[in-house]
């Protein structure tokens, strides 16, 4: 499995697709890894077939990279891993797909490495997003820790789903939910000038505020999938068309 390192960090990554076609960068969500949130939801097999060079990356503390347990690794380093990759590729820049904390992380790469990146599809993501990348919760990381008394859904609905993806850690996706970050603010998307797509399910609890985000960022596109939730959205086939007719365009 190909891997690179930055900061001290081992980082997995896969390459599919022709070696000639544009290449895209795709960062999964939280908790997840690749072959979750890309290949089982055909995002991979779907771009691949339009002739994209897909490039997966797994975020620190997910999938086959490095899991550190220390808060201070996370934060804006997982947008610095997106830079090093694309230097590591001798890629002055690509388009990128994220999904919920890969749209997080996609979105900070538009406002601090703005000339990386040709367009960018963030999906399931909303106004939290703003916050920080992961969580952000104290919360989340009490629950991945074991304490049972956190009734919070959405710290439950992360934990369950951890535990059910092969070789998640708990500790490393504590450590990230409490990792900080610099909030971005109005003033930093409105200088944002690479096209957009936020794209999220209607029914998303987790991606509240997307029409909002949408409009903070200059031409930026909405688009809704009607009747989807967060985990729902991913296989959507009319997310992964819109997806690709917006990097088209």
């Amino acid at each position: 499995m190909p891997h690179f390192e930055n900061q001290g960090v081992r980082l997995h990554y896969e390459l599919h697709g022709p070696e000639e076609g544009p290449p895209t960068v795709f960062v999964n969500g939280y908790c997840s890894n690749y072959q979750i949130n890309w290949v089982g939801s055909r995002w991979q097999e779907t771009f691949v077939a339009a002739g994209r060079r897909v490039i997966g990356l797994e975020p620190r503390g997910h999938g086959a990279s490095d899991k550190p347990h220390d808060p201070a690794a996370y934060g804006h380093n997982l947008v610095a891993d997106v830079v090093a990759l694309l230097d590591h590729l001798a890629l002055e820049r690509a388009d990128y797909v994220g999904y919920s904390m890969g749209s997080q992380i996609g979105l900070r790469t538009l406002v601090d490495h703005p000339a990386r990146v040709r367009k960018s599809v963030l999906a399931g993501l909303g106004k939290h997003g703003l916050r920080g990348i992961g969580p952000s919760t104290e919360t989340v990381a009490r629950r991945l820790r074991g304490d049972e008394s956190v009734d919070d859904p959405i710290a439950v609905m992360f934990h369950d789903f951890a535990i059910r993806v092969p070789n998640n850690d708990l500790e490393a996706l504590a450590c990230l939910a409490l990792g900080s970050d610099t909030p971005l603010t109005a003033e930093m998307l409105a200088k944002i000038r690479t096209p957009v797509l936020v794209a999220v399910g209607g029914e998303d609890p987790i991606a509240r505020g997307a029409k909002e985000l949408a409009g903070m960022i200059p031409g930026a596109i909405y688009f809704e999938v009607p009747g989807r939730d967060h985990a729902t959205a991913v296989p959507a086939r009319a997310l992964k068309e819109r997806a690709l007719e917006f990097l088209a365009e």
